[in-house]
């Protein structure tokens, strides 16, 4: 059985789609998988992060003091506990040296007015 030029023509057509639809298969299975999803993914976040620096750095500059307050409160809040254990430290250390010097200054009067009764029986 001979085909008609139109089936002829019909069959070209349909073996023209199948390649086109397949094509285009090809093309969705490349753009999903993996390894193309998580290279698009990285090079986003490269892209954002990179605008996000710049974006940091505009700030900076256009506030230098702003932004070093914020970055030395965050480094503070960050720090607490090694501050706090600093301060406690220091201020043991004060009292320390108010207490030995408030016991030294009570006994220099003490020994000076020894001293002066000495002198005075000795004469």
């Amino acid at each position: 059985m001979k085909d008609t030029p139109e089936i002829a023509a019909a069959r070209i057509e349909v073996e023209r789609s199948r390649a086109g639809v397949m094509a285009i298969a090809h093309e969705i299975q490349e753009r999903l998988s993996p390894k193309t999803l998580a290279k698009g993914a990285w090079e986003g976040a490269k892209e954002k992060g990179a605008n996000l620096a710049e974006d940091a750095v505009d700030v900076v500059r256009s506030r230098p003091l702003a932004a070093t307050g914020v970055v030395a409160a965050i480094t503070m809040f960050l720090a607490r506990e090694p501050l706090i254990d600093l301060a406690g430290r220091i201020a043991d250390g004060v009292g320390e040296k108010k207490k030995k010097k408030t016991v030294n200054s009570r006994k220099t009067p003490r020994k000076k007015a020894l001293n002066e009764d000495d002198t005075e029986k000795a004469a």
